[in-house]
């Protein structure tokens, strides 16, 4: 289906696989378009309720493949034609994305699991913000992110001193959402992701939309927006099942719909 990325189907959940094993999963243009479509294609896929971003072999992503390009390379270009387009697939995705981090995330491979909602980390993976070792600025929306996440200053030192960031680290910054035993990582990251795929997906998807306009909006303005997302709420077939399931005492089955 992808040239340089396996796309599969489990359960509710849909896996995209950057599949350069030998380049460490490093970014090429063909990559960057392959991520693109895979998450537009399951965001599109009514049947898929939560999706995962992982790497083959011992990489997430190494950042950007440095034999894809020269020293003749408009870098602004690489960015508006390549990169930003693929961020902007997995911004705009109101299904739960979860990146799940097997090894290194380095580069344009950290702004790739920045830019999903959860990160499953394998005790074996690690950040490193290479962009200053090469004189070069966090990209591909890494500035934008990484201050939501940890704050400004911390933010500012990670990106200036370009230290490699743990997995235990990570998760004390707040950039993790879960450390894992390598040995379990995989089945791990499928049943946090399965349990997202269980989750009332329309009220994920308002959630995310909601706590991202909260950055930009006045408080008068976001209390307009609470009620009309609870109204969009309130109409789902999710919300009418957990209702009955609470009256009932069990367990609520939603749907996504």
């Amino acid at each position: 289906m992808f040239e340089t990325a396996i796309y599969e189907v489990r359960g509710e959940t849909a896996w995209i696989t950057l599949n350069r094993p030998d380049k460490l999963n490093a970014f090429t243009a063909q990559l960057n378009k392959d991520v693109a479509s895979a998450v537009r294609t399951a965001s599109k896929d009514s049947s898929v309720r939560a999706i995962v971003l992982t790497g083959a072999g011992r990489a997430f992503c190494s950042g950007q493949d440095l034999g894809d390009v020269d020293e003749n390379t408009d870098y602004g270009d690489v960015l508006r034609n390549r990169y930003n387009p693929m961020v902007m697939e997995i911004e705009k995705c109101e299904k739960p994305i979860v990146a799940a981090v097997n090894g290194v995330a380095a580069g344009a491979g950290m702004s790739l699991a920045l830019a999903c909602d959860f990160r499953i980390l394998s005790e074996k993976a690690s950040f490193l913000q290479a962009f200053i070792h090469v004189g070069l600025v966090p990209d591909a929306g890494n500035l934008y992110y990484l201050p939501r996440l940890i704050g400004h200053a911390k933010a500012l030192e990670l990106a200036v001193l370009g230290e490699k960031i743990s997995a235990d680290e990570a998760f004390r910054l707040g950039l993790a959402t879960k450390v894992v035993p390598a040995e379990q990582f995989l089945e791990e990251s499928a049943a946090f992701a399965d349990r997202l795929a269980s989750m009332p997906t329309k009220s994920i998807g308002l959630i995310k939309r909601n706590l991202k306009a909260s950055w930009e909006s006045g408080i008068e303005q976001f209390l307009d927006r609470d009620a009309q997302s609870q109204r969009i709420a309130s109409q789902t077939a999710d919300h009418k099942e957990g209702v009955r399931a609470f009256l009932e005492k069990r367990k609520a089955a939603f749907t996504g719909k």
